[in-house]
């Protein structure tokens, strides 16, 4: 394997929305998520609307009816 070609890892630490925290192998040091399987709907079971920063309005605005 060549040398110096592979980026450099660190233990990383996952922050939520939700609160929930983890760590593991990244190549950034410190991650924040706007939705984890700790509170995502397939992981929970809970049906819930995500609208993240408004992606659905700005969706509709772009591409809905006029």
């Amino acid at each position: 394997m060549q040398k110096e070609i592979h980026p450099t890892t660190f233990m990383a630490k996952f922050k939520c929305a939700c609160g929930n925290e983890f760590e593991t192998l990244s190549t950034v040091e410190n991650v924040t998520l706007d939705i984890c399987s700790a509170c995502h709907p397939f992981y929970t079971g809970k049906q819930k609307f995500v609208d993240i920063a408004g992606r659905v309005d700005r969706f509709n605005r772009r591409y809905g009816k006029k």
